[in-house]
């Protein structure tokens, strides 16, 4: 049984990162001729296409990608509910997807983060998955940047964001009680 979860669970929040990238790449207009973005692309484009034909998106923000984000998590929560044969309540199920969106998009932006701070010391030249990861993550750092300017070649904008993201986390486990379950 508890394969079965683990399994259920990698599964489905592996996809619910793709979609994550989905939404964040519009967002920040990345590059979708990169072969990472063409993967997201790919990967989720089955999906979001036909939902986009009855679901427009409200400017720069792609509500179909918000909205099988939000569908990814509530079928996993059906599915583990099922199998642990418990009952389940539909408002429960709703807010905690929405709770685990956004925790799964921090998650997701603290990896980034440190990946691209760890391949900045032995990047040499072009890479597309370093390219996207800046895409990605510079609306993060860009604006502490600009108050913690790099101090001796050394950029601490990486640190500071952590630092914010851990408070946030923090912050939210006192006053949602999803949050320090998901």
């Amino acid at each position: 049984m508890n394969a079965m979860i683990f399994l259920i669970n990698t599964l489905f929040d592996l996809y619910l990162m793709v979609v994550i990238l989905r939404f964040w790449l519009q967002l920040v207009k990345a590059d979708f001729y990169n072969p990472f973005s063409q993967f997201v692309v790919k990967a989720t484009q089955p999906i979001i296409a036909p939902m986009r034909r009855v679901l427009p998106s409200m400017g720069s923000i792609d509500t179909s990608s918000i909205l099988l984000a939000l569908m990814v998590v509530m079928v996993k929560m059906l599915v583990l509910t099922l199998i642990a044969g418990a009952a389940f309540d539909v408002l429960t199920i709703l807010l905690f997807s929405v709770v685990s969106v956004v925790k799964n998009a921090g998650v997701l932006l603290f990896w980034m983060l440190l990946i691209r701070a760890i391949l900045s010391w032995f990047n040499q030249g072009y890479n597309p998955v370093v390219m996207i990861m800046t895409q990605l993550t510079e609306p993060f750092l860009a604006p502490v940047r600009k108050i913690l300017p790099p101090l001796g070649g050394l950029d601490l904008s990486v640190l500071v964001v952590f630092i914010a993201m851990n408070f946030l986390n923090m912050l939210f486990a006192q006053y949602i009680p999803f949050w320090s379950m998901i």
